[in-house]
């Protein structure tokens, strides 16, 4: 049952997280033009800061049944409170990590933390959005400052036509979703997913525009993902774009992406679920089968952990499909594992790379562990959780899902999902390899001292060993978010 905020005071509270991220965002971008070049470690404190007490409002907040603000535009519940603290802790994981290889490129400037933080408060209005209207407005707030943020390096041509090719494509996904939302509008007379159910359970397929609504949403929200056929802006922008950017990119907007799909799919077409899920089959056997397979070809770590995300894009899909609240709550499990695990992954890179060495091709990892045996030990922990070995958290998030697509009697769709997974795991272990077992290349310099990304990344592994074996408090969360 969810209430409304009787007002704006209560309506305030409800939206502290953001007015937080907000105050941190506006206080940087004024701090920044009164410090000095050798003074921007300020800004990195203040981010920190921010992002800590963001994370003490959502639980300040959170708990409770769900609520509603300002005119029902704006909802709390239990998976925004979930979804939004994942999103502000691989941020956090973010800044620390990316220190030391923006301050090495002469990047650590105030716009590289307003970009971010500003990507997390659309990233953050997604997660609890209650209508279209507002999910739209975060979207457009996220993928504005990500496409300026993958062109953060102006002297990278690279980087530039990574910016380019994500910016045409993401604005024709954003089309593609806005075309559909205005259909359902049209159908439904009103921006809330609330009007866009009613509408669906009184007419449900007999009217067409309810239906090509909906296939034009999905293909949205397929773009936003990276789901094949929809994929072809991931691995150019991985390669191209600053590690420090795909580090973000890859993890918290896949947090939010989940929340959209959700909102859309489970609250507002819930009741069409046969149709969008017979669609979603396809995007999660192509996704599954072009990731996996492709990702053997390549030679670039960063390329190859794109298609690697387009292949656990296809898992979180059949979660989805499942179209019950066991599968609901096993996507949104992977989802955040996923966030997880992509972060110490790219963490890792960022950590091993140098003001001489800037870490890109697999070659790059080779004798890994005489370098860092330390370093050498989370990034073989990953990938094994990536590869879906217990007992990491990865193979409990695979089995998850294929536990409740099995309960749906998709026997065989779990049978293609395992079979590409085997086959995703020789690049994974490929990984593995090269660090433990080959020789340098060359000579790669020193890793990182900074003890503050070392003692991430120990959490950050951590957390992905320990949720392997204690999955159940996670799970729980995740399934308050879907109680049927």
């Amino acid at each position: 049952m969810t209430t409304l905020y009787p007002s704006i005071a209560d309506s305030l509270v409800a939206i502290l997280p953001e007015l937080v991220i907000l105050v941190t965002a506006s206080t940087v971008l004024i701090a920044d033009l009164y410090t000095r070049a050798d003074q921007k470690e300020s800004n990195h404190r203040l981010t920190l800061i921010g992002l800590i007490a963001a994370l003490v409002a959502v639980g300040f907040v959170g708990g409770g049944a769900a609520a509603t603000a300002f005119s029902e535009s704006f909802v709390r519940d239990p998976m925004s409170d979930l979804l939004k603290g994942a999103i502000l802790f691989v941020t956090l994981l973010t800044f620390v990590y990316a220190k030391d290889y923006m301050r090495d490129r002469d990047m650590w400037v105030g716009e590289y933390h307003v970009l971010i933080l500003f990507a997390v408060l659309g990233m953050m209005i997604m997660v609890s959005a209650n209508g279209f209207l507002t999910l739209y407005l975060g979207l457009e707030l996220l993928s504005l400052c990500l496409y300026a943020l993958v062109a953060f390096d102006r002297d990278s041509k690279a980087g530039s036509e990574a910016a380019m090719k994500y910016f045409v494509l993401g604005a024709l996904g954003s089309g593609m979703l806005l075309y559909g939302i205005s259909m359902l509008y049209g159908a439904a007379g009103g921006f809330a997913f609330a009007d866009v159910a009613a509408a669906v359970s009184s007419r449900g397929v007999e009217d067409q525009i309810l239906v090509f609504g909906m296939v034009f949403t999905l293909i949205g929200i397929a773009f936003k993902f990276g789901a094949v056929p929809f994929h072809m802006w991931v691995p150019d922008v991985y390669q191209g774009a600053p590690t420090p950017i795909v580090l973000f990119l890859s993890s918290a907007p896949k947090i939010a992406a989940f929340a959209m799909a959700a909102r859309i799919l489970i609250e507002a077409l819930g009741g069409l679920q046969g149709d969008w899920g017979e669609i979603l089959v396809i995007l999660s056997v192509l996704s599954l089968a072009i990731g996996n397979v492709v990702a053997i070809a390549q030679q670039n770590i960063k390329r190859m952990l794109a298609y690697s995300t387009i292949s656990h894009v296809g898992f979180l899909f059949l979660g989805l499909l499942a179209g019950t609240e066991q599968g609901y709550a096993s996507a949104m499990f992977y989802s955040v594992v996923y966030a997880l695990m992509s972060a110490g992954a790219f963490g890792v890179l960022l950590l091993i790379s140098n003001k001489g060495l800037d870490v890109q091709e697999l070659d790059d990892l080779k004798g890994l562990s005489d370098r860092d045996p330390w370093l050498a030990a989370v990034m073989a922990l990953i990938m094994f959780s990536m590869a879906g070995v217990p007992p990491m958290v990865g193979f409990v998030a695979k089995l998850m899902v294929l536990e409740a697509v099995v309960a749906q009697g998709m026997v065989w769709l779990a049978v293609v999902a395992v079979a590409f997974s085997i086959i995703g795991a020789f690049y994974y272990l490929r990984v593995v390899k090269m660090i433990y077992f080959d020789k340098p290349v060359g000579d790669e310099g020193p890793v990182s001292t900074d003890s503050s990304a070392r003692v991430a990344i120990t959490i950050n592994g951590a957390v992905i060993l320990l949720l392997g074996i204690y999955p159940a408090t996670l799970f729980s969360l995740c399934q308050q978010a879907f109680p049927g």
